[in-house]
């Protein structure tokens, strides 16, 4: 018979020891060491089985591709982040704060296919009339979903051989439980063992399997780090739960892009798709106030464009306070450093406080000029004009240097109805099909810039 004994496990760095320890000996992470349970099977087994396994190889020219099957929603926002569609077979990890939505688009991806597909909806965490109240707010109803409120996953696989439903949907994985395991639901082991589970069911049967997964309050998964690579599709829903717009983002695909987001609003009536993001972001915008600049990032294949705000103040405290909402603080830092030695502008005695309207979060250096040129317009109180779109990014000796898909961008503030736009001249030659509704106007340093915004 098997022995079994207790180890405990870095969630960051898997290092193993015999006792449990506040701080990881080897990554240095304070409270990531968790209970495990290490199952040695005996010696004779293992070189019996090992001995005696039979595999084989075939030639990569042997082996035909064909095409994959997928099941479209028509939620055309999660078909675009999964690539086209859900992938029969394949394990879908949906994580996210709580609150932010994750079982509201699986009830809606179930009203979607509920006319051609027979859904199993698993929850560990609500009861059947919580998720019935749910669902007829958002208006999911039909005999082909079935409610099964379980938290043992070998009685879960064992309903899907039995009954094979078209798509099975887990809420969530942190519920779930084996009973062979002494450990508590939640674990290390058991949420990767229910995991593994749930895979070899859905792989043997070729059903999709959509996941969900809490995260801590470090923003990741909760659970072991190998739960993200055994799956097949790793999605994150984001968005602050006091703002109405929410971004699904794939970190993880195999069968798609990375690149692709989602937007999505939040309603009484669940989540609504938002297919011309720029426009739902740009509206409510005031006219002819100081410290607002419109630019245009990329997600994925998606030009976006957003409005950044600064808001410069004198300060009442001895060190001026930076705060940035949706952009790098750092990389704020380095802009208002920039400001101050390139073009002599003083922000030492001023609170500076930036924001990214609608609750986006902006990563890329695109955005870099915007900020710098809505920071120097909220500092001289002057407003940029309202009809300006602005993209670049600011090397440390004041220089702009040039971004990928300035014709994308280009084209989207055109489409919007933009007048001008303010881009590096290095990407002047990037502009193929410039509209003639739209001004460019070429800057090699921040001082054109602000010239050009004046």
């Amino acid at each position: 018979m098997a022995k079994s004994k207790v180890v405990y496990v870095c969630s960051e760095c898997g290092y193993e020891t015999a006792k449990w320890m506040g701080k990881c000996p080897s990554c240095n992470a304070w409270g990531t060491l968790q209970e495990d349970v290490k199952v040695d099977i005996p010696t004779a087994r293992m070189s019996q089985n090992s001995a005696y396994s039979v595999v084989s190889a075939k030639a990569l020219n042997e082996i035909t591709a064909t095409d994959e099957v997928r099941f479209v929603t028509n939620i055309k926002e999660f078909d675009r982040v999964l690539g086209g569609g859900i992938v029969k077979g394949s394990v879908v990890l949906l994580s996210g704060d709580p609150g932010i939505g994750k079982s509201t688009i699986l009830l809606q991806v179930c009203k979607a296919v509920q006319e051609k597909l027979n859904v199993l909806y698993v929850s560990g965490e609500e009861s059947a009339v919580q998720i019935k109240m749910r669902a007829e707010r958002i208006g999911v109803q039909g005999d082909s979903i079935k409610i099964m409120t379980a938290t043992d996953t070998q009685a879960i696989c064992e309903y899907i051989n039995s009954s094979q439903p078209d798509l099975v949907m887990i809420d969530s994985i942190q519920t779930m439980t084996i009973s062979e395991l002494s450990s508590s639901a939640g674990s290390i082991v058991q949420v990767r063992e229910s995991t593994n589970m749930l895979l070899r069911t859905g792989k043997a049967l070729n059903i999709p399997i959509l996941i969900v997964g809490h995260v801590n309050k470090g923003g990741e998964i909760a659970g072991p780090k190998v739960m993200e690579h055994i799956v097949d599709t790793v999605l994150y829903f984001e968005g602050e739960r006091n703002q109405s717009y929410r971004i699904l983002r794939a970190i993880k695909n195999r069968f798609g892009s990375t690149n692709e987001i989602g937007v999505f609003e939040m309603s009484e009536a669940g989540l609504i798709e938002v297919e011309n993001p720029s426009a739902q972001l740009l509206s409510g915008r005031m006219a002819n106030v100081s410290g607002g600049c419109i630019t245009c990032i990329i997600e994925g294949t998606r030009p976006i464009l957003s409005e950044v705000q600064a808001l410069v103040t004198t300060t009442g405290f001895g060190n001026p306070r930076r705060t940035a909402t949706g952009f790098d603080y750092n990389r704020l830092s380095l802009i208002l450093a920039v400001l101050e030695k390139r073009i002599g502008l003083c922000f030492s005695n001023l609170d500076a406080y930036l924001n990214i309207v609608g609750g986006m979060k902006i990563d890329e250096t695109a955005a870099d000029l915007a900020v710098a040129l809505s920071l120097v317009s909220g500092v001289m109180d002057k407003p940029i004009d309202e009809q300006t779109m602005v993209f670049g990014e600011i090397g440390l000796s004041g220089e702009i240097r040039s971004v990928s898909r300035a014709n994308a961008r280009v084209n989207e503030a055109a489409r919007l109805g933009f007048t001008k736009c303010i881009l590096p001249k290095a990407c002047i030659k990037q502009i193929t099909d410039c509209p003639a509704s739209i001004d460019l106007i070429g800057v090699s340093n921040l001082r054109q810039a602000i010239d050009a915004v004046k």
